[in-house]
C-alpha cells in the first residue's frame, strides 16, 4: 500500500510560488518574442519541444496501445487545446502581461459552469453567486464601455473558454489513464493540430528565437511540475488563493519589463476572481471530506 504523501502547507505555498514564477516567465518571454512569429507557429514550436521533452514517456504510451475510445477523447481535447493556445498567442502578444494573467483566472470558473453543463454535475446557490462574482471580476479588469476592448482581449476570452473545455476532457481522462499518458498525448495532439496552421503562416525564424520558444516549453513544465507538487503536500484551498501573486509578478514584469502601467483595476478585478475561484475550490473540498 502506498503512503499518501505527508501534508505541509508551507511547503505547499512554496512549490505554488514556483507554480506561478515558471508560469510569469513563460508570459514573459512570449510578451518579449511580441509579433514577429505568427501565433499559431510560435505554439507549434513550443508544443513541439513539449513533444521532445516527453518522448520517453510517448514511447511508453503509443508501445502499451491506446484504445479508440480513449483516443477520442484525446483528440477531442487536443482539438480544443490547438485553439486556445493559438488565442492565448495571440493575446500575449498584443494586450499587457497582468491583463492577459487575470482574464485566464476564469479558466477554474468556465470549468464549473462546464461540468454543470456537460457533467451534469449541480451547482448550488453559493456556487452560483461566486461564478457571479468571479464574472464581476472579470468584468472590472476588462470596463466595456469604459475603455476599448480590443481583439487582444477577445482573444484571451476565447483561449479561456477553449481551456475550460480542454480541461472538461481532461478531468474525464484522468478517470481512466496515467497522468502522464494524458500530458504526453496531449503534447503530441496538439503539435500535430498545430502544424498545418503554422505551414500556412510560416515565417523564417531565427535560432535564438527557436531556442527562447524551448525555454517558453520548460518553464510550463516546470509550472505544472510545482504544482503538482503543490497539491500533493497541501489542500488545493490552501494552495489556491496563492495563484494572485502571479497577477503581482505579471504586473511587475510588464511594468519594469515593458513598460505597461500597473492598472489598479487590473489587480482589483483579478483578487476578485481569485477569491471567487478560492471559495468553489473550498467548498468542493468541503463537499468531498463530507462524502469520504
Amino acid at each position: 500500500m502506498t503512503e499518501a504523501p505527508q501534508q505541509n502547507p508551507l511547503h505547499g505555498i512554496l512549490w505554488m510560488l514556483g507554480s506561478g514564477l515558471s508560469f510569469v516567465g513563460v508570459t514573459g518571454i512570449v510578451r518579449a518574442l511580441g509579433t514577429d512569429i505568427p501565433a499559431a507557429q510560435s505554439a507549434f514550436i513550443r508544443f513541439g519541444w513539449g513533444v521532445v521533452f516527453l518522448l520517453p514517456t510517448l514511447f511508453g504510451v503509443l508501445r502499451a496501445g491506446i484504445p479508440a475510445s480513449v483516443w477520442r477523447l484525446h483528440i477531442g481535447r487536443g482539438v480544443l487545446h490547438v485553439a486556445a493556445v493559438i488565442f492565448w498567442f495571440y493575446a500575449m502578444a498584443r494586450i499587457p502581461v497582468a491583463e492577459v494573467t487575470a482574464i485566464g483566472y476564469l479558466n477554474p470558473v468556465l470549468l464549473t459552469v462546464g461540468t454543470a453543463l456537460f457533467l451534469g454535475e449541480k451547482l448550488a446557490a453559493r456556487r452560483m453567486a461566486a461564478i457571479g462574482v468571479a464574472l464581476i471580476g472579470a468584468l472590472i479588469v476588462l470596463r466595456p464601455g469604459l475603455r476599448e476592448v480590443t481583439d487582444g482581449h477577445l482573444s484571451q476570452i476565447g483561449a479561456a473558454c477553449c481551456f475550460a473545455g480542454s480541461y472538461l476532457f481532461a478531468k474525464r481522462l484522468s478517470q481512466i489513464v496515467p497522468a502522464g499518458q494524458a500530458v504526453a498525448v496531449l503534447s503530441l495532439v496538439v503539435t500535430l493540430g498545430l502544424a498545418p496552421l503554422a505551414w500556412a503562416v510560416w515565417v523564417p525564424v531565427s535560432w535564438s528565437q527557436v531556442g527562447w520558444l524551448a525555454v517558453v516549453a520548460a518553464c510550463a513544465t516546470l509550472g505544472h511540475y510545482c504544482m503538482s507538487r503543490a497539491f500533493a503536500v497541501a489542500p488545493v484551498a490552501v494552495t489556491q488563493p496563492v495563484v494572485f501573486l502571479q497577477l503581482v509578478w505579471a504586473t511587475l514584469l510588464g511594468s519594469i519589463a515593458f513598460g505597461e502601467a500597473v492598472d489598479p483595476f487590473v489587480l482589483l478585478g483579478g483578487a476578485v476572481i481569485v477569491a471567487a475561484v478560492s471559495y468553489i475550490t473550498w467548498r468542493e473540498a468541503m463537499l468531498r471530506r463530507r462524502a469520504a
